[in-house]
């Protein structure tokens, strides 16, 4: 299971029509069945985001993590599947998106990864209450759901 732990471009370039989260290792860790991986820039340095859709254009980059001796390869692919990357990325992103004029609709998509994000949330807190009341029988259910 892949959690992440930081995600923070240490540089941010932004052109017309894409912008650019430089990645680097200390800005840039992850979770891996509960061992940290760092971020290496040995494949793909870089999350390009289209200013217009908010879209990550680059799903075919792979990205390199190491821990002591261990390099890891996950494809960006797999990274957008997990909520809080997403988050991240559209959070780092969103002052450079392109200012839409008198939109008032709420984008179907970032409500969507919310709601995502709230039940993850939401299924850890139930953990944690399993745990403080030591009920193990709820505990093993709700880290199925996970």
């Amino acid at each position: 299971m892949i959690t992440l732990k930081i995600l923070t471009p240490y540089h941010i370039k932004v052109n017309e029509e894409y912008i650019y989260l430089k990645l680097e290792h200390q800005f840039f860790s992850i979770y891996i069945n509960n061992e940290e991986y760092q971020f290496v820039p040995k494949e793909s340095k870089e999350i390009i985001v289209n200013r217009q859709t908010k879209k990550i254009v680059n799903t075919d980059a792979t990205f390199a993590f190491q821990r002591e001796e261990e390099v890891v390869y996950i494809p960006m692919s797999k990274l957008i599947y997990h909520p809080h990357f997403l988050n991240q990325v559209f959070q780092i992103s969103k002052p450079y998106y392109h200012k839409e004029e008198n939109t008032t609709d709420v984008d179907k998509a970032e409500v969507d990864l919310i709601i995502l994000e709230l039940e993850q949330q939401n299924k850890k807190r139930l953990i944690d209450k399993a745990l403080d009341n030591r009920d193990e029988a709820l505990f093993y259910k709700l880290i199925q759901m996970l």
